[in-house]
């Protein structure tokens, strides 16, 4: 039976992700995906999953006893979506969010996200999304400049340390909405000059007390010694 042109494609793109898997991931992820020693099993990941991963180029990575930090993806656009769908042919998993499923600014709400945020991600990422420390020397890291869709596919795949929000913990609309919050935070003009890490005006206020105290320390020293 001959197939469609979109199943040839398919399997086309399937078979091409394949073997990017068996060249650059088998040998920690296992040949069937079912993993090893020092790697994960990917199997019912999702392509959600490998998008979020390779696409923002936390793998392939040489080691993976210590927090995978964001770096230059080392396969292209086309190469990481064949990847992922490989995998995601293999087992079902989250699936990538299409465009349509994305549209935060028309499905969102700026007010709605601020909230679920400070209730559900404030905690590890800060109240403005800039990152903060986490146990064992781990840190969760700034949403500043990330893609919306690799937010929606973090919330959806639960990357590292960060916990899954299913749709019954988090609907569609609702990450949509947190995602329109943060998109509106990255935006907020920084009137007040640097930001240091918009942590709050306690912090920050008292950062300049204690500066401005020990100016005023300073002068009192310098002022004593040119009396002697």
């Amino acid at each position: 039976m001959k197939q469609s042109p979109s199943a040839f494609a398919r399997s086309t793109q399937i078979d091409e992700g394949k073997q990017i898997f068996l060249k650059g991931c088998s040998t920690c992820h296992g040949l069937n995906l079912e993993g090893s020693a020092i790697a994960p099993s990917l199997i019912g990941v999702g392509a959600a999953s490998v998008d979020f991963q390779v696409g923002t180029g936390r793998m392939p990575v040489a080691d993976m006893s210590t927090q995978i930090s964001r770096k230059d993806p080392v396969y292209n656009e086309e190469e990481v979506a064949a990847l992922a769908a490989y995998v995601a042919s293999l087992a079902p998993g989250p699936a990538i969010p299409t465009d349509a499923q994305l549209n935060y600014e028309r499905d969102g709400s700026t007010a709605e996200g601020g909230e679920l945020f400070r209730n559900n991600c404030a905690m590890c990422h800060n109240f403005a999304g800039q990152g903060g420390a986490l146990t064992q020397g781990k840190y969760a890291p700034t949403l500043m400049g990330v893609e919306p869709k690799h937010i929606y596919e973090a919330l959806v795949t639960g990357p590292q340390s960060m916990p899954v929000f299913s749709d019954k913990t988090l609907t569609p609309e609702e990450k949509l909405s947190v995602i329109k919050w943060i998109k509106a935070a990255e935006a907020e003009p920084n009137l007040g000059g640097a930001t240091m890490g918009r942590v709050g005006p306690v912090t920050e206020g008292l950062l300049v007390w204690i500066l401005g105290l020990g100016i005023l320390i300073a002068v009192a020293v310098w002022l004593t010694t040119r009396a002697r």
